[in-house]
């Protein structure tokens, strides 16, 4: 070949044969042409590619030339001509890139590019950077389309080894690519190559990437997130920003719109990301405290799908604990929230709202997080299972129902419940799982841990019913336990599977067997759960019975045909007739035994009323045991009663099986026939066939009872307890005598409640002509009840309890073994409904009536007797009614709403809310006394006595009644009666005017009552010098507390007034006004409230000095009487304050650390909240340091004392707690303190720290002079208080170690009025003169000389931080060193230990621990010999 030849220019097809040529022989070693490496050839050779582009299909035959020019230029890249070609190559291939399709042959050229880039100088290679950043970052919408940006992380490690200066270069293009607009393509590509670029990108830029990723997301696919997720997570475990990523992630997916696709669609691709998630964690276990600390530090981060990643997190065995432990107490936390700020004065609306929407938002997050794992998530079916029953065991007694689901939040309990319940509807494979779990922990947890799981049970039974037939065999083990199980969870068992044994006869003849055994144990407790789950399942047959026609339609689930057959089955019997057998024992068991049984035929004779002449039979020979129907009748009261281990037991509880007998003859009226033809009622061993014998019996039984209980109201009236009973022929020792006696007393007091009970409910029935009669007769019955009480010795003031009790039973048997809640527990009835009460306060009014009528008419001096015996008859009526009233209302709260008894015997409590009324106003009122003998004057004093205990009980009852209906929709309706009752005279008439305005009719007959009634009533009492007056303001608090704010607040100045003006030295009355005033008081202003007190007790408490008033001028009702009931509630609220700063310092920390560490955006919403808080904060702080200010100055009591000391431990605390916060953490930008913290700094040093150090001296100069007596109790108050002390002082250091660290790092003099140390020992005392010679002069003489170093050195710092506005660096650094040396972890053991202190036993050497260890820890404080003298 002649040179010519090889100089001629060569075409594109040149080019390509040319290569292959070299390609196909192999021929790496022979020469190019000259022609390519002339610089002159470049412009021909890229005109070729631009020509090829212009092509119909480019791609193949760009492909190929530039492919094969670039094979071509490998055979000697490092030639400068060629490398100048392969760059001007590359900058017009970039720029036709665009034009060209981008398929597999673009991106083999591509790679072929990236081969030869590293032969490129810097400058080509930022020109190719530029190109491709030009002409890449627009038109990119697939993947494809981005395959020039292969390139860059090759161009970039290429830049980046030829020299550190090009980085500011690869930074500059990265923040071009950052800053460009990312299609749904490009996205994927940046995901893709993130790994390539991962050593380019710095904190900043890297966290910019993950967002830019995140909000191209929307735009991707969702069939393609799977793979991004997976691709963020390999970059994640390289150390790529985790919490990012995964913070991102969890966001992403759980705020995403579903709008677009199907929800089961959206939710199988969750579901594998979960898989994704779970295998992530699972090789790189630091993704997984990743994700628990997401949740952890930010509960913004909670959302449905967190929920689902840590139930999937939670099945790697290292995470399982932590991470559902982190559910916990996002949950538990939420709760908390809720619960502190729904009734918090201090926090605005928004904040109370938001933690009501956040409680429902995690609550609707968990619940829906379940309810999703049915799309392919079955491998966290076991963590939902284990959070579900750990849920349940953190329920707490008395909080299963907390928040009563009116706010629309469900609670702990019932979340769980719905939790497992969503599980076992709809997984199979679950509900063996559950089961199983629910057994285990019904075995094995203490009674009240385990009422949670079996309310579960009944849950899954309830609505699950057909369901939970295939496992019965579960049930039976269950009840294998059942003579075993702790307390009365044996009864809950068999209650909450009832509804179950109505759908299988083989668990109900299990069940019954299983009774039968448990009947004959020894030990009570099984025999009394054995009974009252005998009379449960006889309940449950006839109430299923009753409703037959729709039982099947209850459950959810369809029934097998041998599970239909089955309950055909069941629903044939009768169990009062099988289990006849086991009745009739109970009947010969213990006196528990036989309430149980009376009260349950009740309750059956309540449920199926044809079964009463039949338990009349069954009760027939067991009742004539004790009421012989001989010629004169005889009451076998002594037979009731037995001696056993010298104690009076109580055997035959006569007056429950009176009760029972007297309800069931009401229930059923005599001739009634009303019993269905077709039942078939077996007689206990033989049948009567024929109607009329059938009924001719029943009626001799009803005539029986009937007689016997007029026989028994004949009998007793007008006998003593002696008549009654009769002489006892044993010998006995007098004090069993007495119980004897008492006992007997107890059975006849319940025989006449009864008896007036049957009487009074009988009246009504009753013609005109004989109510008079018979209402004499009830009269002479509350005699007798009055009587015998006074017989056995019960004095007027302390019989409340006794009228109250709902039985005439001894506590012996409320107390066993296993009874945790009375709620659930002690259902036992009283013996007069609230029918039977209401006609008691008629018949008291009736006499009433007619006593005036007789004054009004003139004939009192005719029948002077006769109106002082009517007198006499209202005084005991209402004495005797009273009591029960009041016991009658609170034993209702311990009834269950299901059972049958309660609408029999309690009703509709709401009438006697106007009889009550009435009777305050007859009581308050009054009659004057009568005059003109001198024995009369004592009994007038014995009648004002009567008097006011009767209007106590009144307003109790009153009360308790209104407590009782405020929760419930009932409030309105009894209001509403209550206001019907006339009002006395002095009523304002022009407040319930503007009350009768207001729309809303629960607040408007609130306001028109307390208007009308309640504050009239205050004022006249208050009068009086009233201790009733605490009850008035009670019901004022528990009204008010319904009421919007701007009606609190007109209560509460309302209360503030009757406190400057009222002049009383009772305690009750000034406590309950001052309670009233601050509680309704908005918030800063209730503080502001307690603040003018305290100043005015420090007038009345100060310090002694001869000019100290015995009465404020502001306030008459703060005196020497009143003054330490007053003290008292001041210090109850301050309590309550620091509880709250407690919440609001806490709350404070999270969103510091949410603004700190957390990926959530909505930064702004979180400051205006924080800055609220903060301000809110601060204010309470200075409120509390005022009130506390005031009592540093005042000589309080001992036990005030001690209360102050704890209360300003506390205080400290927080404040430490405050400042802390307050110290930016390394890495954060430090702030300065705002204006308001300054001035709490200011004020707390001046007002509170200064003069408390005097205070601790007068203390224990007091208590150096108390130790002289020698008083065992004087000596424990000190060693209380010397606990306090140490702790005190520690946590002030404490507090301005902190303020001098924040000092430090915000160059501001926080200290410039904090108190100079003098002797910061454990020892507070004055200046004196040391003592001559001795040991302890040298001691004491070596402790000054230690105390006047460290007084030295603080007064030099603060000498010189006053002139100077910098803190000394010399001093401020020794003080950091000693912070230094006081780590986090050893601050909150002091604090656990300060808690702890307590609760610690009161030996004298307790009081050593705090200082010693405090003295090792600081050298600010210096512990001295004489400390173990003092303390």
């Amino acid at each position: 070949m002649t040179v010519a030849a090889e100089q001629q220019p060569l075409t594109d097809n040149d080019i390509i044969r040319l290569a292959q040529y070299h390609h196909h022989n192999n021929q790496t070693s022979l020469s190019l042409p000259p022609y390519l490496l002339s610089p002159t050839s470049h412009a021909p050779l890229l005109s070729h590619l631009k020509s090829r582009s212009s092509l119909p299909s480019p791609s193949k035959p760009v492909s190929d030339y530039v492919t094969a020019l670039l094979s071509l230029i490998s055979l000697s890249p490092t030639t400068p001509s060629l490398s100048s070609l392969l760059s001007s190559l590359l900058i017009s291939y970039t720029k036709i890139f665009p034009e060209i399709p981008t398929d597999s042959d673009s991106l083999k050229t591509i790679r072929l590019f990236g081969t030869l880039l590293r032969h490129l100088n810097v400058n080509e290679i930022k020109s190719v950077v530029d190109s491709i950043l030009s002409a890449g970052l627009s038109g990119v919408v697939t993947v494809d389309d981005a395959q020039l940006f292969d390139l860059l992380p090759i161009c970039f490690d290429s830049l980046r080894s030829s020299s550190s200066n090009e980085i500011e270069y690869v930074k500059s293009a990265i923040d071009r690519v950052l800053n460009s607009d990312w299609e749904k393509g490009f996205v994927r590509k940046i995901v893709e190559l993130a790994k390539e670029l991962l050593t380019f990108l710095d904190k900043g830029r890297k966290s910019e990437l993950l967002e830019k990723v995140f909000l191209g997301f929307e735009s991707v696919d969702l069939q393609d997130l799977p793979s991004f997720v997976y691709q963020l997570l390999v970059l994640a475990s390289k150390g790529f920003c985790k919490r990012e990523v995964i913070g991102g992630v969890v966001l992403f997916f759980g705020g995403r719109d579903e709008g677009r696709v199907a929800a089961s669609v959206v939710r199988q691709i969750e579901g594998t990301v979960l898989l994704h998630v779970n295998f992530a964690v699972k090789q790189d276990p630091s993704l997984g405290q990743e994700v628990v600390a997401l949740v952890k530090c930010d509960d913004r981060a909670f959302n449905r799908f967190a929920v689902a990643v840590l139930f999937s997190v939670a099945r790697v065995r290292r995470f399982g604990e932590s991470a559902l432990g982190v559910l916990r107490t996002a949950l538990l936390g939420a709760y908390n929230d809720y619960r502190f700020s729904k009734d918090c004065k201090w926090l605005p609306d928004e904040p109370k709202e938001e933690s009501l929407l956040h409680a429902k938002f995690v609550e609707k997050s968990l619940l829906r997080a379940v309810s999703e794992c049915k799309y392919g998530r079955e491998h966290v079916f076991p963590s939902v299972i284990q959070f579900g029953f750990m849920l349940l065991e953190s329920v707490e007694e008395g909080r299963s129902n907390e928040f009563g689901g009116s706010s629309g939040v469900l609670g702990i309990e019932k979340l769980s419940i719905q939790i497992l319940g969503t599980l076992f509807e709809v997984h199979d494979m679950t509900r063996n799982e559950i089961i199983e779990q629910c057994k285990f922990r019904i075995l094995s947890l203490k009674c009240a841990k385990s009422k949670p799981i079996l309310r579960l049970l009944g849950y899954l039974v309830q609505r699950y019913s057909l369901i939970m037939l295939e496992y019965v065999h579960h049930l039976k083990e269950l009840l294998d336990y059942f003579t075993f199980m702790e307390g009365n969870i044996s009864c809950f068992l068999v209650s909450a599977i009832t509804p179950l044994i109505r759908f299988s006869r083989d668990l109900q003849d299990y069940t019954i067997l299983v009774i039968r055994k448990a009947m004959f144990r020894r030990e009570d407790t099984v025999r009394i759960s054995a009974t009252k789950v005998i009379i449960e399942l006889i309940l449950a047959e006839k109430q299923a019975k009753k409703d037959s026609s729709f039982t099947l339609q209850d459950s959810s689930s369809q029934a097998s045909s041998s599970q239909h057959t089955e309950v055909s089955c069941t629903m044939r019997g009768n169990l009062f007739t099988e289990l006849n057998g086991l009745l009739q024992r109970c009947l010969y068991q213990q006196a528990k035994v036989k309430e149980i049984v009376y009260d349950g035929l009740v309750k059956l004779v309540l449920i199926d009323p044809s079964s009463g002449p039949h338990v009349l039979d069954f009760l027939m020979p067991h009742f004539l045991r004790f009421f012989r129907q001989d010629i004169d009748f005889q009451l076998g009261i002594t037979s009731c009663i037995k001696v056993e281990g010298g104690k009076c037991i109580i055997e035959e509880p006569l007056d429950r099986l009176l009760f029972c007998i007297s309800w069931i003859l009401l229930l059923q009226p005599h001739n009634s026939s009303d019993r269905p033809a077709d039942t078939a009622w077996p007689c206990f061993g033989f049948s009567l066939t024929q109607e009329n014998e059938e009924q001719a019996g029943r009626n001799v039984s009803h005539e029986v009872y009937s007689s016997t209980l007029v026989k028994v109201g004949s009998f007793l009236l007008g006998k003593k307890l002696g008549d009654i009973v009769g002489q006892s022929q044993d010998a006995v020792s007098a004090s069993l005598e007495e119980d004897k006696r008492k006992s007997y007393c107890l059975i006849v007091l319940g025989i006449v409640q009864v008896l007036l009970n049957y009487i009074i409910t009988d009246l009504e029935k009753q013609p005109e002509g004989k109510k008079s009669e018979i209402e004499k007769e009830i009269v002479d019955l509350v005699d007798l009840y009055e009587s015998l009480e006074k017989e056995v010795g019960k004095s007027k003031q302390g019989n409340i309890g006794k009228r109250v009790r709902f039985s005439s039973r001894n506590k012996s048997d409320d107390t066993d073994v296993g009874f945790a809640s009375i709620n659930e527990e002690r259902e036992q009835v009283p013996f007069l409904s609230t029918s039977s009460i209401f006609q008691l306060f008629l018949i008291a009014f009736k006499l009433h009536s007619s006593k005036s009528a007789c004054n009004l008419s003139g004939l009192q001096d005719h029948s002077q007797p006769s109106l002082a015996k009517t007198e006499n008859s209202i005084s005991r009526v209402l004495s005797f009614t009273l009591p029960v009233c009041v016991g009658h209302i609170r034993s209702s709260l311990c009834m269950k709403e299901d059972n049958p008894l309660k609408p029999l015997v309690y009703g509709d409590m709401i009438v006697l809310g106007p009889p009550l009324l009435k009777v305050v106003y007859l009581l308050k009122t009054g009659p004057p006394l009568v005059t003109g003998q001198a024995n009369k004057e004592n009994k007038g004093k014995k009648d004002t006595e009567g008097r006011k205990q009767c209007l106590h009980l009144a307003l109790l009852s009153l009360k308790e009644l209104l407590s009782l209906y405020s929760s419930g929709s009932g409030l309105t309706g009894l209001l509403e009666n209550l206001l019907a009752v006339p009002a006395s005279e002095d009523t304002i008439l022009e407040e319930c005017s503007e009350a009768s305005k207001i729309e809303d009719s629960l607040v408007k007959n609130i306001e028109i009552f307390m208007e009308k009634f309640i504050k009239p009533m205050i004022t006249d009492l208050i009068a009086q010098n009233s201790n009733d007056v605490e009850i008035l303001c009670d019901i004022v608090l528990m009204l008010g507390n319904t009421l919007p704010d701007k009606f609190k607040q007109r209560h509460g100045s309302w209360a503030h007034q009757i406190f400057e003006s009222c002049d009383t030295s009772n305690t009750f009355v000034a406590k309950s006004i001052l309670k009233l005033a601050i509680s309704f008081t908005s918030s800063p202003g209730d503080l502001c409230i307690a603040v003018e007190v305290a100043n005015e007790l420090q007038n009345v408490m100060g310090l002694d000095k001869p000019d100290t008033p015995q009465v404020s001028e502001s306030y008459m009702i703060i005196n020497q009487s009143t003054s330490a009931s007053i003290t008292s509630c001041i210090l109850q609220l301050v309590d309550s304050a620091i509880g709250d700063m407690d919440w609001g310092t806490k709350k404070l920390k999270n969103l510091y650390v949410v603004s700190q560490k957390s990926i959530h955006l909505n930064h702004d919403d979180e400051s205006s909240f924080g800055l609220d808080l903060e301000e809110a904060l601060y204010a309470m702080a200075e409120s509390t340091v005022r009130i506390l200010s005031s009592f540093v100055l005042m000589n309080l009591k001992d036990s005030q004392a001690a209360q102050f000391l704890r209360l300003a431990v506390k205080f400290y605390k927080q404040l430490a707690q405050i400042v802390k916060q307050r110290i930016a953490p390394k890495g954060c930008k430090q702030t300065l303190p705002s204006l308001k913290f300054q001035k709490l700094v200011e004020l707390t040093c001046k007002s509170l720290t200064v003069p408390l150090y005097p205070f601790l001296a007068e203390l224990q100069k007091e208590q150096q002079e108390s130790v002289s007596s020698n008083s065992k109790g004087i000596i424990n108050k000190i060693k209380q208080e010397n606990k306090c002390i140490p702790d005190l002082i520690f946590q002030i250091e404490d507090y301005e170690r902190y303020l001098i660290q924040l000092s430090k790092v915000t160059k501001l003099n926080l200290l410039r009025h904090a108190k100079r140390s003098t002797a910061r020992d454990f020892k507070i005392i004055e200046d004196a003169e040391a003592p001559a010679g001795g040991e302890g002069g040298g001691n004491q003489e070596e402790t000054e000389t230690q105390n006047n170093i460290i007084g030295g050195n603080e007064d030099g710092l603060g000498d010189e931080s006053e002139d100077d506005p910098e803190l000394a660096p010399r001093d401020l650094d020794s003080d950091r060193a000693i912070a230094a040396e006081e780590n986090d972890e050893e601050v909150e053991e002091e604090e656990k230990e300060g808690e702890g202190e307590e609760e610690e036993d009161e030996e004298e050497g307790s009081g050593f621990s705090r200082p010693k260890k405090i003295a090792k820890k600081s050298l600010v404080v210096e512990d001295s010999d004489e400390d173990s003298v003092t303390f």
